[in-house]
């Protein structure tokens, strides 16, 4: 199974959600190849509960994934912490939102969670927790507690750090990091954009009908890492549509 761990159907956060553009995302991903993703999702973007409430009313679902033609959806957010970084929470559907619906009081910088308290709040209830973009400059994680660090079922080889890095830098820094904590390591597009989407993929050894799945296949190093030789590219084409369109909105929006 071809699947991506960091995954947006927003253009940004401060957009609304978009059947529109979740379907070009989605397209796009089975065009390169996928056959699933986690969603992703900023667990602070404007109006969250619009995701998965408008998911809920076109999809079907089984409360693991939902079922896009037999494209798989896993339910997931992106959680901002004290210490500075990203964290890709993955689960069942109930337990997510249970989770955020706890993080109503903490989706501001001053009052973000600590990753301790987070990690208490994920573990009990199975999730699959991705350190994400461990190196990246403004929101990095590798400065944070060992033993805090070695509490990830996996770091983030994010495809847009692996073009503003560098691929082999990159690569290096978060293997060695996965390596010395024992925490393996997986790929994540960090797609916000139809262009950056199959920039970086997972191939899994068989398919995986839940979270719990996917943690297994990942602890047994069941997978591997697919970087495309188009990746810059494709970053870069994204990251110049994205702008163009994000002006756009905010035209509309005067």
């Amino acid at each position: 199974m071809k699947i991506d761990f960091h995954f947006h159907v927003k253009l940004s956060k401060k957009t609304d959600f978009s059947l529109e553009h979740f379907n070009e995302m989605l397209d796009e991903a089975r065009e390169q190849g996928l056959q699933a993703i986690t969603l992703t999702e900023h667990f602070n973007t404007r109006r969250f509960d619009e995701v998965y409430g408008t998911l809920d009313r076109v999809l079907p679902g089984n409360n693991h994934y939902y079922d896009r033609d037999g494209f798989k959806i896993f339910t997931g957010m992106e959680v901002d912490v004290a210490e500075g970084g990203h964290i890709l929470v993955s689960g069942p559907k109930d337990a997510l939102l249970e989770i955020r619906a706890l993080l109503d009081n903490h989706t501001t910088a001053e009052s973000f969670i600590g990753l301790e308290q987070l990690f208490l709040l994920c573990e009990p209830r199975g999730m699959l927790v991705i350190g994400g973009h461990p190196f990246r400059e403004s929101n990095h994680l590798y400065h944070v507690d060992r033993e805090l660090l070695r509490r990830f079922d996996a770091f983030d080889l994010n495809g847009k750090d692996l073009h503003e890095i560098g691929i082999q830098e990159n690569v290096a820094k978060v293997l060695t990091l996965g390596a010395e904590l024992g925490v393996p390591v997986v790929a994540g597009s960090d797609a916000h954009q139809m262009f950056q989407v199959g920039c970086v993929h997972n191939e899994l050894s068989g398919p995986c009908e839940s979270v719990a799945d996917l943690k297994v296949a990942i602890q047994s190093g069941a997978y591997k890492r697919v970087i495309s030789p188009s990746l810059h590219l494709q970053v870069r084409a994204a990251g110049a549509v994205k702008r163009l369109l994000k002006k756009k909105v905010e035209v509309e929006d005067v």
